[in-house]
């Protein structure tokens, strides 16, 4: 059973759905123009087009509320409010958001925005980005306008999605935009990121009514084996994916295997830092989708690590694996560190094959309904556990541009033809409907 108010939702992101690259005075973002070099983006696609979103929304917020969800996560593009990151505001990306806010208000929708999902504006990667020690002011002036703008009507906020990747993929990696591989960047980001989460829940505090949050993504570590060399590696890539964020803001501190994975590349937050950086949200959201199966691998150049499969795992389209006790052991886990904070899952779901055409009012994915039975299942042993949940959202509404890998990884409980932006519920829609009337209490 589901605590009384408990709040169900499905989320999204700007670039992955709205399209509109460049209409009403939009900006450029880094995602734009990375997804636009050759070779970055699976068949060099991008998000120009996506879901069209942006034109297409009142028919998306209508299919929310027919499938009974009462709130609806999403992310505002910086640079569609912001076209140089700071300066000038376009009206005209506000007032698109105004619109999806009223809409949402209309049909009975909790809003809850999240204020950065990956997309900078393409000016301020110019100016440097999240590495330019300027980055965590730009944001906080950036969420001022929009909490003047937008806060008296929104409950819920989140600073920045997953900073993990936007440092590891963005700047360590490579994988995502702005592209760079550079571990003293990296180095500088993920503080710089903290730093800017913490001015900007500090400044909704002045002026804000309702809660703040961070979502975090994190992946529960398993050894492999009981050898010596694959425990001590897990409890490394344990402290660099889920403790690199968490220990900072929650116990003021940074866990000694980050340092020491950084090494020289390191340097201490100062006081004035550590001011912004041990900031608590008002409640913390979570995005889980698989634990890492972890062993030792000398010959692996960045960690010494390697995720191993389990040889009687299910796993996604995405080499994820399917083991849903993950989630109630993290969530116990979480609870008991960081001393009972509130929890939202903010992302859970899965990539599966689906169909490339609708033949049916309904498409059939049972592979996904089993993934959310599993993980609903294992949200209620970890709320019975005593774990402080307020809420869950599924991830995602519809099948969008996943990044790197383009369209060609659908995570949606809807179906879209990107040819024809026709929607099409998938029997897990149906399955997440029944199961919150089910669940549903006052």
């Amino acid at each position: 059973m589901y605590p009384k108010g408990f709040v169900w939702g499905c989320a999204t992101s700007a670039y992955q759905i709205e399209g509109a690259a460049e209409e009403d005075g939009k900006g450029l973002s880094i995602w734009d123009t990375f997804s636009r070099m050759s070779g970055n983006v699976w068949q060099n696609q991008n998000g120009n087009s996506a879901c069209d979103h942006y034109h297409r929304w009142q028919e998306d917020l209508d299919l929310i509320r027919s499938l009974g969800f009462q709130s609806y996560r999403f992310s505002l593009a910086w640079s569609r409010i912001l076209p140089d990151g700071t300066g000038s505001v376009n009206e005209k990306g506000l007032d698109f958001y105004r619109r999806l806010i009223d809409g949402l208000l209309e049909r009975g929708l909790i809003p809850n925005i999240t204020l950065y999902h990956w997309d900078l504006p393409q000016a301020l990667d110019e100016r440097g980005g999240w590495v330019h020690s300027d980055s965590a002011d730009w944001f906080a002036d950036y969420a001022g306008v929009v909490f003047k703008a937008l806060g008296d009507r929104v409950p819920l906020w989140t600073t920045l999605n997953e900073p993990w990747v936007t440092a590891h993929e963005g700047y360590l990696l490579g994988n995502h935009a702005p592209g760079h591989r550079n571990k003293y960047e990296t180095a500088k980001v993920v503080q710089n990121l903290l730093r800017a989460s913490g001015k900007a829940i500090q400044l909704y505090k002045t002026i804000g009514r309702q809660q703040i949050g961070l979502v975090v993504n994190l992946e529960p570590k398993t050894s492999a084996s009981s050898s010596k060399a694959d425990v001590e590696i897990t409890a490394q890539m344990d402290a660099y994916m889920n403790r690199q964020y968490l220990d900072p803001v929650y116990l003021g501190t940074f866990p000694e295997a980050v340092k020491a994975f950084y090494g020289v590349a390191w340097k201490e937050p100062t006081t004035e830092d550590w001011a912004w950086i041990h900031t608590q949200p008002d409640f913390l959201g979570i995005n889980f989708y698989a634990r890492g199966l972890t062993a030792a691998n000398p010959s692996e150049p960045l960690f010494g690590a390697q995720k191993v499969l389990h040889p009687r795992h299910a796993y996604t389209e995405m080499g994820w694996e399917v083991y849903a006790p993950a989630l109630r052991e993290l969530l116990v886990w979480v609870s008991e560190r960081y001393s009972q904070p509130p929890i939202w899952i903010t992302e859970n779901g899965a990539a599966y094959y689906d169909p490339p055409v609708a033949y049916a009012d309904v498409m059939e994915d049972p592979l996904r309904v089993a993934y959310f039975a599993q993980h609903l299942k294992a949200l209620q042993e970890a709320i019975r556990a005593g774990v402080d949940v307020r809420g869950y959202y599924a991830w995602s509404l519809l099948d969008n541009f996943e990044w790197g890998y383009g369209y060609s990884k659908r995570f949606g409980i809807v179906h879209v033809d990107f040819e024809t932006q026709t929607r099409t519920p998938k029997s897990s829609a149906r399955f997440l409907q029944d199961y919150i009337i089910r669940h549903t209490i006052g």
